[in-house]
């Protein structure tokens, strides 16, 4: 027996010096091993990746490979070399990296099922018609949360609340409602998957301590229980989204266990990201007054032109533009999506890069891209891209395209849904989710800040590279129904 822990630990050892030793080759991009054999930067890349990697690449530039937990990561920050990543299906893969990643989280396998029949299944959901009717429902359940709520229905009472909270809970349980075929345990399936969130970045990373896992687990359990959808249990003849899922999953001959965990990972797809952005969205216009009443003044128009506010959001966004709204939730997006892009590389490969540098890639790695820091976050492209500017994006009150980085137009200015082949395919559905919930809110309630000197709080920095970021913190507001909702 000890003996055979020798061994081990002698092998452990070797591999640890052979990941320790390795060196930068001949044209491959600047390697960072940081002090730690094996770890590397892994504790500075979980805390706060953004910091991390924008010190990196003020000592490296745009390209370099950092050793984190083991794994070697090539970083690439040169939007206009995107592309070299982006369009490679045979070099590199996303697949392997995401099933680890589901599996870690999730506890699900979906071995059987590829990329582009999951894609091709969304897109039946998410485009069109049946886009149109998502949007529809999503209106219609936004609307009878926010209006019939009994705590805030007195026109002349006030409610304080959290406003990341308030957004939160109101997009989640809308979209659950919209989606999912259970009509009753909204509110409980929010409060459940709160807990299981804020666990998800550790979960992830497999960083947590023995209570926060006790606790993941438990709630990743509860949600299994609490998503079941009725098929499951031989009670439902509904032909819900939810249901749709169902019967993709058991054509592509995922077991029913599988398929209860497999509705946690659409949950979390589905409904993480909507909520937070509507929080900094909303938090932009109260700390921005300017910004604040030009939206206001872009509502009031689409509702004169209507003659009435009876007529529902979802279409008024249809029929009419809102390049200022656009703009702020571009804007919005600009400054709190934090998405990463992740590609294994299975055959060595040579990046050309926009400025002619040729780096070699080895197999095995991993090369990421993190929009956040560039594009979005990039003064060359954006001027003061710190600061919150809602007409950023406008241009004679239309949609700005036009970005411009060492001279050459950008494809790639802002990425909050990702892009190439891979693009999220709900944007469409979340973006309109938002729209029509900010303008629901600002038709017919009022909201301010507790304190008017207040701030937006910090970003929890440990959520970079999951999507939207949630804040530090929350906004304290007060709200109450209008009296009338001509006074927008």
């Amino acid at each position: 027996m000890l003996w055979t822990i020798f061994l081990l630990l002698n092998g452990l050892l070797i591999l640890m010096l052979l990941y320790s030793t390795r060196t930068r080759q001949k044209n491959e991009p600047p390697l960072d091993k940081g002090f730690f054999p094996w770890l590397g930067h892994a504790l500075e890349f979980g805390k706060d990746a953004a910091k991390f990697l924008s010190r990196m690449k003020d000592r490296h530039g745009d390209i370099f490979t950092v050793r984190v937990a083991g794994k070697y990561l090539t970083v690439l920050l040169d939007p206009n070399s995107f592309d070299g990543v982006m369009n490679d299906t045979v070099c590199l893969d996303f697949t392997r990296s995401r099933s680890q990643v589901i599996k870690r989280i999730f506890s699900l396998q979906l071995p059987s099922i590829t990329p582009s029949a999951e894609r091709q299944w969304m897109e039946q959901h998410f485009q069109g018609l049946n886009l149109s009717r998502l949007c529809g429902s999503m209106n219609s359940n936004l609307q009878k949360l926010l209006l019939s709520d009994p705590s805030g229905c007195s026109p002349s009472e006030w409610r304080q609340d959290g406003l990341f909270n308030l957004c939160y809970s109101l997009l989640f349980r809308a979209g659950y409602l919209t989606l999912f075929e259970k009509r009753d345990n909204a509110t409980e399936v929010y409060n459940e998957f709160r807990k299981f969130d804020d666990l998800l970045a550790k979960l992830a990373r497999c960083s947590l301590r023995r209570d926060e896992s006790k606790t993941a687990k438990l709630s990743r359990e509860r949600l299994w229980e609490l998503l079941t959808p009725g098929c499951l249990r031989g009670n439902s003849e509904s032909n819900s989204w939810q249901q749709s899922y169902h019967r993709f999953l058991q054509t592509e001959g995922i077991d029913t266990k599988m398929q209860k965990k497999a509705l946690l990972l659409q949950l979390w797809t589905t409904q993480c990201n909507a909520g937070p952005a509507a929080f900094w969205l909303l938090g932009f216009l109260l700390t921005h007054p300017e910004a604040m009443e030009a939206v206001k003044s872009e509502i009031r128009g689409l509702t004169l032109q209507d003659t009435s506010l009876q007529r529902p959001p979802i279409n008024l966004l249809e029929a009419h533009s809102t390049p200022v709204l656009d703009s702020v939730l571009s804007e919005t997006l600009r400054l709190t999506a934090a998405v990463m892009i992740r590609r294994e590389v299975v055959h060595g490969k040579v990046l050309q890069m926009a400025n002619g540098q040729e780096y070699h890639l080895r197999k095995g790695d991993i090369v990421c891209l993190f929009p956040f820091l560039s594009p979005q976050m990039d003064p060359q492209i954006h001027q003061e891209p710190q600061i919150f500017k809602y007409d950023r994006f406008l241009t004679d009150r239309k949609m700005k395209d036009t970005f411009y980085k060492d001279g050459k137009r950008l494809k790639y200015y802002t990425m909050p849904w990702g892009a190439g082949s891979n693009i999220c395919v709900g944007k469409e559905f979340a973006a309109t989710a938002i729209k029509q919930f900010v303008i629901l809110l600002l038709t017919h309630l009022d909201l301010e800040m507790c304190d008017p000197e207040d701030k937006l709080p910090p970003v929890n920095t440990s959520r970079y590279g999951f999507g939207m970021l949630q804040p530090d913190g929350d906004l304290q507001v007060r709200h109450r129904l209008k009296n009338t909702q001509n006074e927008i």
